[in-house]
């Protein structure tokens, strides 16, 4: 089978992921750094798979695909690809779950850690030279916490909910888990405005979908603890970035570590890229980026594709 991988740079940083296992169960792989929706025909046109992350593949194109039998999904979300065209087109189409769950759990406690410790704040003042001028052995001009005995609230439980809260736990927390809504009972949960008014540091990890669209506004964020911190590394859109930034200006939150923004790249610019707000650490979703889950993609991928050849149904959505 002939394949093509549309945008390798997504998974790949000068060769350090191993291509190996997707080139022995293709006949022959095509790569590019990346693809340019111009491009994305005549670089398809002799294919039967096709490897995207994030290329926009809709009706129009999926129509123009002359072989393709196979789109594999480098990562979890399939937003880009047009499913039911697919499905009419009689093209399969297959994602990986999961890979990225530690990864993720990482940043998630780089972050808490990073803002409880005021590593950025403390980095400052030593490169302005205010320890060599102390008085004494140390500085305290910013107030560190102890996580151990606060409380973590989790918007969202499957896999990177459930292992943030084991980590959260090793490290002396109390985890609290959103309800999904009015109707949800399950043991454990509580609604929503009760949890953001007890968790001392909430964590997201929800799907973006239009029920969650600005699910974290002004009003939220004012039932929040005034030293409470918000991590996002879930999808932006999902918190106000306005609101965000307007509470960490006015002091009415302790701060925010996020990975995800309503608009990557940010082009257009984004409330929370302005200067002076404080106690705020963006990344620019690196997040689920670790060589190992980079690396995860590519190894699940081949299996998807073997699977596929063998007539047997592998992480198939569409």
């Amino acid at each position: 089978m002939r394949g093509v991988f549309l945008d390798l740079d997504t998974v790949s940083r000068e060769g350090d992921v191993d291509l190996a296992p997707l080139r022995r169960v293709l006949g022959e792989l095509r790569t590019f750094e990346v693809t340019p929706p111009e491009q994305v025909l005549p670089r398809v046109a002799d294919a039967e798979v096709v490897i995207t992350n994030k290329v926009k593949l809709g009706a129009a194109t999926l129509a123009q695909f002359p072989r393709v039998r196979l789109i594999s999904v480098a990562a979890t979300g399939t937003n880009n690809i047009d499913l039911e065209a697919a499905r009419a087109r009689g093209i399969t189409v297959t994602n990986v779950p999961g890979y990225s769950t530690m990864s993720v759990v990482q940043q998630v406690f780089a972050l808490a850690l990073a803002l409880t410790q005021h590593l950025k704040e403390y980095e400052a003042l030593l490169q302005a030279g205010a320890w060599r001028r102390a008085p004494q052995f140390t500085l305290l001009d910013y107030p560190i916490r102890e996580l151990a005995g606060k409380t973590l609230g989790i918007m969202g439980h499957g896999d990177i909910g459930k292992a943030v809260a084991r980590v959260a736990e090793a490290l002396g927390m109390q985890v609290l888990i959103a309800a999904r809504n009015d109707d949800d009972y399950r043991p454990g949960r509580v609604p929503l405005a009760q949890l953001l008014a007890q968790a001392d540091v909430l964590c997201i990890h929800v799907p973006l979908l239009p029920e969650t669209r600005n699910l974290i506004g002004a009003g939220e964020l004012a039932l929040m603890k005034h030293d409470a911190l918000v991590i996002n590394c879930a999808r932006g859109g999902i918190v106000d970035e306005q609101a965000l930034a307007d509470a960490l200006r006015a002091h009415r939150l302790g701060g925010a570590g996020v990975d995800v923004l309503s608009e990557e790249p940010p082009v257009h610019g984004n409330p929370l890229l302005e200067p002076g707000i404080p106690n705020l650490i963006v990344t620019p979703h690196v997040a689920w980026a670790t060589r190992e889950a980079r690396q995860r993609v590519v190894n699940e991928m081949a299996l998807n594709i073997e699977a596929f050849k063998q007539g047997e149904k592998r992480n198939r959505v569409a």
